[in-house]
């Protein structure tokens, strides 16, 4: 059975991230962040895995309370509702899932 640490060097090996397109693409373990994602985070130390979500989630409460503060919630529901299908929000939202498997592997090491 592979080592965490061996399957990331593989995954390493077999990743391309285009940066101009957003797009993640090959690995060893799936074709998007999303998956990557949940492949290291099923391997990982899940107490850092645990960490990492909760330092994300608390990221976004944060952006909820300055939007409440600036009274923008109700604007930014509107603009939730009209990005569901958007190529820039899923862009961003990848990008996400690649800082949360950075922060994990970093401190799996």
């Amino acid at each position: 059975m592979k080592s965490f640490n061996d399957e990331l060097d593989a995954m390493d090996d077999d990743r391309d991230f285009d940066d101009d397109e957003g797009s993640f693409n090959g690995g060893t373990f799936g074709g998007n962040p999303k998956d990557q994602y949940f492949a290291i985070a099923k391997t990982a130390n899940q107490n850092i895995v645990e960490q990492e979500l909760d330092n994300m989630l608390r990221r976004f409460a944060i952006a909820e309370k300055i939007l409440e503060e600036r009274g923008l919630t109700e604007e930014h529901e509107q603009l939730l509702t009209a990005m569901v299908i958007d190529k820039e929000l899923d862009q961003r939202t990848g990008s996400l899932y690649i800082e949360l498997m950075g922060n994990i592997v970093t401190q799996c090491e």
